[in-house]
């Protein structure tokens, strides 16, 4: 320990220094594929001891309370919650229901099939709220009939990779939920205003393929027409799908219960219809389980080094200095918005969605809450929000690591990883366009917020 503080007076760094070369460290870490929960939760620790000249002590007597208070928030429970209606909705065999609806009124259309597949991602990310689960449940459905129907396989892995990152968009949203912790805001007005942006996504994909199959014939089949009675029919089996998401989304929107007992009610109803269409078994229950404790280990570990680092940063002052610095500078509301976001979009094909909002919110939103954009300061958190998360979410799709790239590639062992790349370019420029016209009309996003 003596010789931790003569290395610390050597260096002879101020908190604020700490603050800002912890950013560069941490980001290296991760770059060398250290796990991200684990190098926050270093970089946390060491920081708190070189503030304090190497002194343990307050560091950790505070990691002690810190898990406590963490942990203990009452709103991180929908987490788990929501992550087990999907696993349920992925095994009640709803993906399959949605997808024969959208293609029997879609698939007999140039390029229907693609955008029955994007239908269908957007009905399951209604249930779902993870980009990767819905990825990779519509890719195990939607695959084999586009392969079927003649569809390229870098066509056919692009669109369903574009299609599940409407899974964390379409409230509700595991995502989001995070957002609305660390910033303080109400979960349900975030997921009112992820709704239009989320319509936007799947009609912008729906428009990106239209134009695809336009530019190259040769990548779309062409199906026969199903008759109307059969469409009707396959339109029915959905009504699981509408009912849990119309209770769930509904009944907190109206205030029937809180986000927390939507999330609850809305596990419940997946595992009912699960239960009573013959798919959850006890072996299959368990599988549930176990995979919703790991995914909300990760999660909880992640958001226990963010809680840890952040406060490392709020002891240095490095967010408040940068937020003075900025409104300092005289620089337009807008620029600094946009070259936020372009910070997301370039480090967004490094990172993951998750760790990026952990990382990077604390920093930024003192940032954007200091600027005057014309709207009150929850509107501008809101909207903020949502953009943040579209821009996340482009991350998803954007080579080199794009994990919804991955993750379907990976079930088409035949199709190289360049020709996903080169289709997924359309729909990333969708995506662009969209958050370019949230940017500037960001009533779009705040339209459906009671005034």
């Amino acid at each position: 320990m003596d010789l931790l503080r003569e290395f610390i007076q050597w260096a002879g760094l101020t908190r604020l220094e700490l603050g800002f070369w912890s950013f560069p460290i941490l980001l290296g870490l991760i770059f060398l594929r250290a796990p991200i929960g684990l190098a926050m939760f270093l970089m946390g620790l060491l920081g708190w001891i070189f503030a304090m000249n190497g002194n343990p002590t307050p560091i950790l007597a505070k990691l002690k309370s810190e898990t406590y208070t963490t942990f203990s928030n009452y709103s991180l429970t929908i987490i788990p919650m929501f992550l087990l209606m999907g696993q349920f909705a992925t095994l009640s065999g709803m993906s399959s229901a949605l997808f024969k609806a959208a293609e029997g009124f879609l698939g007999h259309r140039r390029g229907g099939v693609a955008m029955a597949s994007v239908g269908a991602c957007a009905g399951f990310g209604a249930i779902c709220g993870s980009s990767l689960a819905t990825a990779a449940t519509m890719g195990r459905t939607a695959l084999p009939e586009l392969k079927r129907y003649g569809y390229s396989g870098g066509f056919s892995t692009a669109t369903l990779a574009a299609g599940g990152t409407l899974g964390i968009l379409i409230p509700p949203s595991v995502i989001l939920v995070i957002y609305a912790i660390i910033t303080e805001q109400n979960i349900a007005k975030l997921f009112l205003a992820a709704f239009i942006p989320g319509i936007l996504a799947a009609i912008g994909y729906v428009i990106t393929i239209s134009i695809y199959v336009r530019l190259y014939p040769d990548a779309a089949g062409t199906r026969p027409a199903v008759p109307w009675a059969e469409r009707w029919r396959a339109l029915a089996e959905t009504w699981p799908v509408l009912a849990i998401f119309g209770l769930v989304v509904g009944g907190i929107y109206a205030g029937w219960f809180t986000p927390t007992e939507g999330a609850a009610i809305g596990a419940a109803g997946t595992g009912l219809v699960a239960l009573v269409g013959g798919n959850l078994t006890w072996r299959v229950l368990g599988e549930a389980l176990i995979g919703t404790a790991k995914t909300t280990a990760m999660i909880f570990f992640i958001v226990l080094g963010a809680s840890l680092y952040n406060n490392f940063l709020a002891l240095s002052g490095a967010p408040q200095w940068l937020a003075d610095y900025v409104l300092g500078q005289g620089f337009t509301p807008l620029l600094v918005l946009s070259v936020i976001l372009l910070f997301y979009l370039v480090f967004g094909c490094v990172m993951d969605s998750l760790s990026m909002i952990l990382l990077t919110v604390p920093i930024f939103f003192p940032v954007i809450s200091g600027l005057d954009f014309g709207m009150s300061a929850e509107h501008v958190a809101i909207w903020f929000g949502i953009l943040v998360l579209i821009v996340v979410e482009v991350g998803l799709i954007t080579p080199p690591v794009g994990m919804n790239l991955f993750i379907i590639n990976a079930m088409d062992r035949t199709t190289p990883m360049t020709e996903t790349y080169k289709a997924v370019l359309f729909f990333v420029g969708s995506d662009i366009v969209r958050v370019i016209l949230l940017v500037a009309f960001p009533a779009i996003t705040l339209f459906l917020l009671p005034v």
